[in-house]
């Protein structure tokens, strides 16, 4: 991979960023602040627009991914496979071990705990679109562990991206979800550049993850949801969090890049901590911000 070529176009990212208060669309920041001015929970949001202006809300405060590290864990699998010649066919060999029976994976459902091998292609789409934390863990095991994930996200200029934990790591201390963190900003920032910055095309294995994004099954209810009724297609990946030692949830979140008609279109962060809401309720938070910028927009 090109890491030279990536980072110019993070810089040009970056340097096109505007604060939403210099932009006509600063009411998008008012309705936003005004929505969650009341919520129980600690709430970020950030919108990088097609005129690459900034809105945001909390946009430069820490949050805890869950599992929406597992896009920047994909782009450094995308920068593993490209320097080792690795295919999206090649099989990846699974131990049984590695298939544990205490977290949440479709992977180990269907395949039963027992040594197995499977394409790239679908380890990647059990990770992204399903959220699968088995095969997570297994695509850490093959880059080599969560520093490489990390130094990734650091030579591309994303050092507010922190990722330090496997998903059996979070597993065994709650606590270590709140190390895997970012700001909303980056966040958005990495799927702007993505997806608009083109780094999608860099290779076939990072075309193939921004067509796996868009078939996300999990979160219908938060990002995508006002998007429905409209055919809006949309590349994202969510986190969703177990509770926390006072009862309230680590975290929900969905951040992604929503395709707009003419080539146009928006990326958009939502992250909500420690939130005192149900899992209805707090994806609800979600939408709601998504159809307030939507509407906006579109």
């Amino acid at each position: 991979m090109n890491i030279k070529y990536i980072t110019a176009i993070m810089c040009v990212s970056a340097t096109g960023i505007l604060q939403a208060s210099d932009t006509p669309s600063c009411s998008i920041q008012q309705a936003i602040e005004s929505y969650v001015a009341d919520k129980d929970a600690r709430i970020g949001v950030a919108v990088i627009t097609e005129e690459k202006d900034t809105i945001s809300v909390n946009g430069n405060r820490d949050f805890p991914m869950l599992s929406v590290f597992k896009f920047p864990q994909a782009l450094a699998v995308a920068d593993y496979c490209t320097r080792n010649g690795v295919a999206l066919s090649d099989s990846v060999a699974i131990e049984a071990g590695e298939l544990k029976d205490n977290t949440w994976s479709p992977m180990r459902d269907k395949y039963g705990i027992r040594d197995i091998k499977i394409p790239m292609s679908d380890l990647l789409d059990y990770s992204l679109q399903q959220s699968d934390n088995n095969a997570c863990d297994v695509l850490f095991r093959v880059i080599g562990g969560v520093t490489v994930a990390d130094s990734l996200m650091k030579s591309l200029g994303f050092d507010d991206i922190v990722i330090s934990a496997t998903e059996d790591d979070m597993h065994r201390d709650p606590y270590l979800c709140y190390l895997n963190r970012t700001t909303p900003i980056a966040m958005a920032r990495l799927f702007e550049s993505f997806y608009r910055g083109n780094m999608w095309s860099l290779s076939p294995i990072h075309k193939y993850i921004a067509d796996s994004m868009t078939a996300c099954s999990t979160g219908v209810d938060r990002l995508p949801a006002p998007l429905l009724q409209s055919g809006i297609m949309i590349g994202h990946k969510t986190g969703t969090g177990d509770m926390n030692s006072e009862g309230r949830i680590i975290a929900v979140n969905d951040a992604g890049y929503i395709f707009l008609p003419d080539n146009k279109g928006y990326a958009i962060a939502v992250l909500v901590a420690d939130s005192a809401y149900d899992m209805k309720e707090t994806s609800k938070i979600i939408s709601d911000i998504s159809g307030i910028v939507y509407e906006c927009l579109k």
